[in-house]
């Protein structure tokens, strides 16, 4: 009888990809995927360590899985928090078996509170160029590089990620085949300098993207640092089926800017938004943002509530600074008050939940072409998976499928939509019957 594994996932979608080139390779391997935690052998759980939030839950969750595995199983700690703590970890948690890292050089020593810790010199398993299964729904997220080359004053990513590098545009493409799906969702730390560390001093970004849209009817881009959105990327994606920015701004006053080592002001950024809803009126904006970064004022508060009112972005995300070790801004003064971070979230997500429920409900009686996930639940592209709100449409349409429908309601971030009519579908199954020819799954 075969061994088995139960696989927990922590963190963003570079994690979910990760997670599925090691459940492959463990499949490959003659393990087969358990029904439970407590039923399986051994018990992977790959954290994420971005912020202390984070890491809180991939914690509990390591306590939570422990607690639920049988006698003689193993429980393997992976994943970012892995990477970045590695022994310190292990001291920590003698209730894990394993500890290490994914695509860092490896060798195994037992650390002191009995875990195996991942340290040295010997070729460890690369996740980033693993094969993929075919993909279990409609899209899915392809990661085309890891690490980073940016030194953002908050973040601590390239200290255990490491450097930029990209992978070739074959291999993203010969997994994009694997996938099988009617839309890839590319994503990476640094999405816009993608193929900037091949050596040769250019980003490749537009090529990667008009690439895989030759082999998919939809691909969205996600994180995009602003320095790096030039012009031939902006219209790129602006002139294709998903033209959805989504742009990793992180603050809008000048002065804050440039204590977090990043580039842009609020009126720079402006004139990027408007200049991308001139060329379509169909674009789509997401951002998110560090309330709270020592040194923030009132002033630059107030500075980033207007920019909300007058960018009307479609979606946004806010978070409290996190103090992390290592990076620039754990060594800066002008701390701000926990209870006043929370009240400037509050204001924020008060502000832009009317802004987005407002951009929602002009989307009201138009048509629009949308993606089947699921039975009963759509999107369009101005819809993110996961992230963002959902298309509710009559279960008859099958997942896998384009569909024009017609939005009937807004209910906050979610929409209500019925068929225009039940003439043919606008494309096939992913992966199997026949999709709209790339460039053509979401014109208007």
């Amino acid at each position: 009888m075969s061994r088995t594994f139960w696989l927990e996932t922590l963190g963003c979608p570079k994690n979910q990809v990760d997670s599925e080139k090691l459940a492959a390779r463990m499949v490959a391997d003659g393990l087969t995927e358990a029904l439970d935690p407590g039923s399986a052998d051994v018990v992977v759980v790959n954290t994420c360590a971005f912020v202390e939030e984070a890491r809180e839950e991939s914690i509990a969750t390591l306590l939570e899985l422990h607690a639920l595995r049988s006698d003689g199983s193993e429980l393997v700690v992976t994943g970012c928090l892995a990477e970045r703590y590695g022994q310190e970890l292990a001291d920590a948690l003698p209730e894990a078996d394993t500890v290490a890292g994914f695509g860092v050089p490896v060798t195994l020593r037992r650390g002191a509170g009995g875990a195996e810790v991942a340290d040295g010199p010997v070729p460890a398993l690369d996740l980033l160029n693993l094969p993929r299964p075919r993909s279990t729904r409609p899209w899915a997220y392809v990661k085309v590089a890891e690490g980073c080359d940016k030194s953002c004053g908050f973040c601590a990513i390239p200290s255990f990620r490491g450097p930029q590098r990209s992978r070739p545009v074959e291999a993203i493409l010969e997994e994009v085949d694997q996938l099988a799906v009617a839309e890839v969702v590319l994503v990476a730390q640094d999405l816009g300098a993608y193929g900037r560390d091949g050596g040769v001093g250019r980003r490749r970004i537009v090529e990667l993207l008009e690439a895989v849209a030759g082999r998919v009817p939809w691909v969205r881009l996600l994180y995009l640092y602003p320095s790096e959105l030039g012009d031939a990327l902006l219209e790129a994606v602006a002139a294709s089926p998903v033209p959805y920015f989504d742009l990793s701004l992180q603050h809008v006053s000048a002065p804050l800017v440039r204590r977090m080592r990043r580039p842009g002001t609020a009126a720079g950024y402006l004139e990027r938004i408007e200049r991308i809803r001139g060329l379509t009126s169909e674009a789509t904006f997401r951002s998110n943002f560090i309330v709270g970064y020592p040194g923030e004022t009132e002033e630059d508060h107030d500075e980033l509530l207007a920019f909300l009112e007058e960018a009307r972005l479609d979606w946004c995300g806010f978070f409290a600074y996190s103090e992390e070790e290592g990076t620039l801004a754990a060594g800066l003064d002008g701390r701000v008050d926990p209870a006043l971070v929370a009240d400037r979230l509050a204001e924020l997500r008060e502000v832009q939940d009317r802004i987005t429920a407002e951009r929602r409900d002009e989307l009201v009686g138009t048509r629009v072409t949308v993606l089947v996930d699921e039975p009963g639940v759509a999107r369009s592209h101005r819809e993110a998976p996961e992230i963002d709100g959902v298309i509710s449409v009559p279960p008859s349409l099958a997942p896998g499928t384009f569909a024009e429908v017609r939005i009937t309601a807004a209910r906050e971030s979610d929409l209500d939509a019925v068929p225009v009519s039940s003439g043919p579908e606008v494309g096939g199954p992913a992966g199997g019957g026949a999709a709209p020819p790339a460039g053509e799954g979401a014109r208007r």
